[in-house]
């Protein structure tokens, strides 16, 4: 194998599992040894570079970052059950005991740069836009069928889980940037908004239309059969205030458990959930089913609906097929059991089977091409440019539904594309990220991190009284971590970001790195192809996934193979090595965004 080029971001960047799954690039061990440190606005304001909503996101965010959180796959290699640092609650942790940030935020640009971008729906994924472009001198007009900002985040999940006063605050930051903001006012005409002349426009309207399931007895009982994402607006601007004591709840999704709970909270006495997949199939995030379950709803899964019940159009209930999950070839089959229907009984159904877009505004002749297939426009997943270069989707309206964290990072691609574009510059011809690499010494053996590894498990967060908030759509349930509860979980985060750096010419082959690593990650080794070489290590280095750090040949011809997968940037290697042939080096990267220079060939020299 060759040397690696830690002067390459990619190498250090993959280390740092949490942020490389993070869709916006969050620097996740940065924040979280703020946090540790007590420094919570500085926490908050390195979340909203990245992910822009940090409030909300702390409350709602899916984690893609806590699957891949390294603690995981080392408390599972030691027999436990693995429990990710809590890295969301912590983000919440950032936004709730900051102080004022205001006076660090942007603020709106002095002077004009001549160029007019539109941005249709007040979502995520259209606020970051905005957020980035209008520092910059570019006026952003948004446009808002509703009366306030955050789309879905307002009005499509319950304030039992994100208060409004949350989304009033990061909502108004980005507002507060000169940002025009036009709520109430439904673009009906794609052709008309391109004649109103603006240089760009941005498409982040998301995915609107819920599925229903055109089911035998739908129509007679319509009056009692609801789509979920409808339902929960409904119940956000008021026109939804009670419900049947028996409610089914159908989907498996996120907002089905939005569903069953908000329904639980409005009168329901009786309220499950009914799913055709299995359980650990369904498509909502563990803690979203856990939460549902905690308050006493019960997931039912593996049944088919077949009919809704109903006796002179008053719905009286549903029945199912029992089905068993099978694969064959890798692909899914529900397969009947055999067993007789099942009947539940029920005054309400919320159908949340899934999200569609609908794009009925956007005239299929002005050169905005659409897939056949799916209906959905054709978008180049780099640039997020369409077909007609200068309009731009993003968010669940590009590439279907997802979640916030993803609207964010299409955000951030698309304004930079519209900075390149209207600057005459290549859309595909991206600035690569700003990235350091710096020795965490203070003395011989000594850091500028706490490097001690916490045995802690995982902490839980306090949740608000049943009896009181299974009473209330406003009462928040999660309470958050305190300060103390926050430093403790904070202390379980490994530091994947800083970084073991070898140098082999100060090396003496004494093996003491390799006597100290508590995970036998470090082999000296004679080189060879990359398959066979890791079956050589001291610890068979099986996540292939996770490059190798090989070093160029030490003084005898081995060289130092390091397997980063499963290393607890503890540091005792750096400490044992009498040398100094080890450091600890904080890798520090931060993604370009719009205004952040010229393209660059995505390398960078590491100090």
């Amino acid at each position: 194998m060759q040397p690696t080029d830690i002067r390459n971001p990619a190498h250090f960047h993959k280390v740092v599992d949490c942020q490389w799954a993070c869709p916006a690039h969050t620097p996740v061990p940065e924040y979280i040894r703020l946090i540790a440190a007590g420094r919570y606005s500085d926490a908050y304001l390195v979340n909203w570079k990245a992910n822009v909503f940090p409030g909300i996101l702390g409350r709602t965010c899916d984690r893609p970052c806590e699957p891949a959180c390294r603690r995981s796959r080392v408390e599972e290699s030691a027999g436990n059950k693995p429990e990710p640092v809590a890295i969301c609650r912590l983000k919440r942790v950032a936004a709730d005991l900051k102080d004022d940030v205001r006076a660090h935020l942007p603020k709106p640009a002095t002077k004009w740069n001549g160029m007019r971008v539109a941005c249709v729906g007040a979502g995520p994924s259209s606020l970051t836009v905005a957020r980035d472009l209008a520092p910059l001198g570019y006026r952003v007009t948004v446009f808002e069928a509703d009366a306030k900002p955050g789309g879905f985040m307002r009005t499509q999940v319950p304030r039992f889980r994100l208060p409004e006063a949350v989304i009033d605050e990061e909502t108004g930051y980005i507002l507060d940037l000169g940002v025009e903001f036009v709520g109430g006012r439904r673009i009906e005409s794609m052709r008309a908004l391109l004649g109103e002349g603006y240089d760009a426009i941005f498409i982040g309207s998301g995915a609107p239309r819920g599925r229903d399931l055109d089911l035998p007895g739908r129509h007679q009982a319509a009056a009692h059969i609801h789509v979920g994402i409808d339902w929960l607006a409904s119940v956000y601007f008021g026109h939804v205030s009670r419900v049947g004591k028996r409610v089914i709840v159908l989907g498996g999704g996120n907002t089905a458990m939005d569903c069953c709970r908000s329904a639980r909270r409005l009168g329901g006495e009786d309220v499950k959930v009914i799913v055709r997949s299995g359980f650990d199939e369904m498509k909502a995030s563990p803690w979203e089913k856990e939460d549902a379950m905690h308050e006493g709803i019960p997931i039912l899964d593996c049944r088919v609906p077949k009919a809704f019940l109903h006796e002179g159009g008053r719905l009286v209930g549903m029945s199912f097929e029992k089905v068993r999950v099978e694969y064959l070839d890798g692909r899914r089959r529900l397969v009947p059991t055999g067993e007789p229907d099942e009947v539940h009984a029920c005054d309400e159904v919320l159908v949340a089977v899934g999200q569609e877009n609908a794009f009925p505004w956007i005239e299929r002749d002005i050169g905005i091409v659409f897939d056949a297939k799916s209906d959905m426009p054709v978008v180049d997943k780099l640039t997020l440019q369409s077909t007609l270069p200068h309009v731009l989707f993003g968010g669940d309206a590009a590439f279907g539904p997802k979640n916030i964290i993803w609207a964010v990072a299409h955000g951030h691609e698309a304004a930079l594309s519209n900075d390149l574009l209207l600057g005459g510059a290549d859309t595909r011809d991206r600035p690569g990220p700003a990235v350091e690499l710096i020795s965490q010494k203070m003395g011989i053996h000594e850091w500028s991190y706490d490097n001690d590894v916490s045995n802690d498990a995982r902490y839980k967060v306090p949740w608000a009284d049943p009896a009181k908030s299974l009473t209330s759509m406003k009462l928040e349930v999660e309470l958050g971590y305190d300060a103390e509860l926050a430093w403790k979980e904070a202390q379980r985060c490994l530091n994947c970001d800083v970084q073991t750096v070898f140098s082999d010419n100060l090396c003496i082959e004494c093996d003491a790195c390799v006597d100290i690593c508590p995970m036998d990650c470090i082999t000296f080794t004679h080189n060879g192809e990359e398959a066979e070489l890791r079956t050589r290590l001291s610890a068979p280095a099986l996540n292939v996934e996770q490059a190798l750090y090989v070093s160029a040949p030490v003084k005898t011809g081995r060289v130092m193979v390091k397997d980063e997968d499963v290393c607890l940037h503890c540091s005792l290697c750096a400490e044992r090595c009498p040398t100094g042939a080890w450091d600890m080096r904080k890798f520090f990267l931060e993604l370009a965004h719009a205004g952040d220079g010229n393209p660059r060939d995505g390398k960078q020299e590491a100090a």
